[in-house]
């Protein structure tokens, strides 16, 4: 028995309007996509090869652009946080070493008051954190 055939298959004209929106729509949601708010403040860490690591624990302090400092994740004033790196000396058995994360614009200024807000503190070692460049060769020890 064979059954007639009413449906057509791809004999209509190709209709690129279907397409079209999709690629519009597709084109949205990328730029738009690319505009969403993320939490935090953007830290450009300096890129250097060959830095020393650090083999002891310590404070980490972040230093944006515009000389506000950060510490466990928070905005802190000047003042707290010499407070703050003196509770953590005061904790601390062993000689703190002060990180110190700060982006590529901060003023050497706001670098050097932080140094002597550590010293004040009993912080007298401090190490500026840096990423490693992208196409730098592993070092075997």
């Amino acid at each position: 028995m064979k059954f007639s055939r009413r449906t057509r298959l791809l004999r209509n004209p190709f209709d690129a309007t279907a397409y079209a929106a999709v690629f519009f729509l597709m084109v949205m949601f990328l730029t738009l996509g690319s505009r969403i708010y993320t939490p935090g403040v953007k830290i450009d860490l300096p890129v250097a090869d060959q830095q020393p690591g650090v083999d002891r624990t310590g404070p980490k302090v972040a230093l944006d652009e515009h000389g506000r400092y950060f510490y466990q994740n928070r905005l802190v004033e000047p003042a707290v946080l010499k407070t703050q790196l003196q509770a953590e000396v005061a904790r601390s058995t062993e000689p703190l070493l002060l990180v110190i994360m700060m982006d590529k614009k901060a003023r050497v200024e706001d670098v050097i008051q932080l140094q002597q807000m550590a010293r004040e503190a009993g912080i007298y070692e401090a190490l500026i954190a840096t990423l490693p460049q992208p196409d730098a060769p592993d070092i075997q020890p």
